[in-house]
């Protein structure tokens, strides 16, 4: 079954605490990694978190370490795709069309971005 989100996709965060309050939504960002196991996102910019590396030994020589701040995931249900041609969060369908390849005809499954009907 083909997955709604997809790596490189462009998304927003659509609940959460809103930027103004500290949080992330209304945000927008490309989709860095998919999770399929946890059904998480990493987004980037989004869902910072600061991770405490210790100090080690690298393959040159040099000693890395510190605090870095990385995205963290964020479960698929609070973000939604962009559309394209609204640059607004839309839902996602499945149009079922033939595709020809090679002379054979085959169906796939093809993602668009249903219109929401109104104007949010």
């Amino acid at each position: 079954m083909a997955a709604k989100i997809k790596k490189g996709d462009l998304v927003e965060v659509i609940s959460g605490p809103t930027q103004e309050r500290g949080g992330y939504r209304g945000k927008q960002g490309r989709v860095l990694d998919v999770l399929t196991e946890t059904d998480r996102l990493v987004v980037e910019g989004v869902n910072y978190v600061t991770k405490h590396v210790r100090v080690g030994q690298s393959d040159r020589g040099t000693k890395e370490g510190g605090i870095e701040t990385v995205e963290a995931p964020i479960h698929v249900s609070n973000v939604a795709i962009v559309d394209p041609s609204t640059k607004k969060p839309t839902r996602v369908g499945f149009r079922v069309e033939e595709v020809e390849k090679d002379g054979k005809k085959k169906t796939v499954r093809v993602r668009y971005a249903k219109s929401s009907g109104k104007d949010l």
